[in-house]
């Protein structure tokens, strides 16, 4: 009888228990349908941050890798509020040839600009230099902030940079923060995909993510694979010059990225050339007509260095005559990179970069590869657009030169 009684306890008490358990299950349910759901998501920090299930209203502290990734993730809608005016403005450029007349380039723009058709009327938080306006942007009402550590308004530097995060927080808005390449001392093109990987989770399309972020690194594999064998003493030497106006002005000739740089990484990790100058800097550097003359690199691949610079510029340009017996610009070689407006740290054109300086450096082994179609190709194959946006893209880059030649 007592073993009966026991057995009728022991059963009566875990049906309670699975009772509990199911209403416990259920309000857990009905409190995810009234709040929408949560996911967790682990950001560069190793930070587990609890964001929406549906994400409607986005605020963004990026040069354009986050906002590039909204769009070719289909969620560019959701984009209230951004940290960057390089994402709005229109630029152009100028220089003087020795005919007395002015070589022009007007309609240069960033990638997100054509993208984003409302990009220019969203508001802007951040003005480049000063402090960001925590009002305004907790005014948006954003159901997540996502910031890029190492962008040109969102600096590496852990002081200010923890006191960012660290209001923002208090303001009681989930907070994602990626960490760029320049975060690392050892920066390679692969942290990037990281980045890309957590913002897909952030918006819950991790696979489609992981398709950009492998799509990106086959492009950069192509070209590791066809100069991995190439002799140390067969590698040409590439300078990737700046011809910077402001430094110029203060009596430089423009500004290169020497040892410990990504695009040092890019020369010579990459595309198995060398970079011709051989000094760790970590940043970019300040160099006279002397110390390039000095240097006569076999190619030079001139970049974004306050404002855009043609392949012509080095060569045609009068303030550049005494440059004009380089090797790399009496032999031709002599490219340029994307205008890419505050290019702080790499966004998803990273490996445009990569395929102009190998190109560059080994005509012969990417004579195959038509730059220009190319180029159309990467633009549809990562933001899914059809070729005459992608003509734009190349346009507003101004990569149009490729084309011509």
């Amino acid at each position: 009888m007592i073993q009966k009684v026991r057995v009728v306890i022991i059963c009566m008490v875990i049906f309670c228990a699975v009772l509990c358990a199911g209403c416990a299950e259920q309000v857990s349910e009905a409190d995810d349908a009234l709040n929408g759901g949560c996911r967790t998501v682990v950001d560069s920090r190793g930070v587990a941050v609890q964001v929406p299930e549906k994400i409607e209203r986005v605020v963004t502290v990026s040069d354009g890798l986050i906002e590039g990734m909204m769009y070719a993730l289909g969620v560019e809608d959701t984009l209230v509020g951004i940290g960057s005016a390089a994402l709005k403005g229109e630029s152009n450029y100028s220089y003087p040839i020795d005919n007395g007349g002015l070589v022009n380039g007007s309609g240069g723009s960033h990638v997100v600009k054509v993208l984003v058709e409302n990009i220019s009327d969203l508001p802007l938080f951040v003005q480049y230099g000063t402090a960001m306006n925590y009002e305004t942007l907790s005014s948006l009402n954003p159901d997540v902030v996502i910031v890029r550590l190492g962008s040109c308004t969102f600096w590496e530097d852990n002081a200010n940079a923890q006191k960012t995060i660290d209001m923002i927080e208090s303001l009681g808005i989930p907070l994602v923060v990626l960490y760029s390449p320049s975060c690392y001392n050892d920066p390679s093109l692969s942290q990037i995909s990281n980045e890309i990987e957590i913002i897909g989770d952030v918006f819950g399309k991790k696979e489609e993510a992981a398709e950009i972020a492998s799509y990106l690194e086959s492009q950069v594999a192509l070209v590791e694979e066809r100069t991995s064998g190439i002799p140390e003493e067969e590698k040409p030497s590439v300078l990737m010059f700046g011809l910077s106006p402001t430094h110029r002005a203060q009596g430089g000739a423009g500004v290169v990225y020497g040892l410990g740089t990504m695009e040092s990484y890019m020369i010579e990790g990459a595309v198995n050339a060398k970079n011709a100058y051989q000094v760790e800097v970590g940043t970019l550097q300040i160099v006279n007509t002397e110390q390039v003359l000095a240097l006569d690199p076999d190619v030079i691949v001139l970049c974004t260095a306050w404002g855009y610079h043609s392949p012509g510029e080095l060569a045609e340009a009068t303030y550049y005559e005494s440059l004009r017996e380089l090797s790399a610009v009496k032999n031709g070689r002599v490219m340029s990179l994307p205008w890419t407006p505050c290019n702080c740290v790499k966004r998803l054109e990273y490996p445009i970069d990569v395929m102009v300086i190998a190109k560059a450096a080994y005509p012969e082994s990417f004579e195959d590869i038509n730059l220009g179609d190319w180029l159309l190709e990467f633009y549809q194959n990562v933001y899914g657009v059809d070729r005459d946006t992608a003509e734009k893209l190349r346009t507003a880059q101004w990569m149009d030169w490729c084309v011509e030649e």
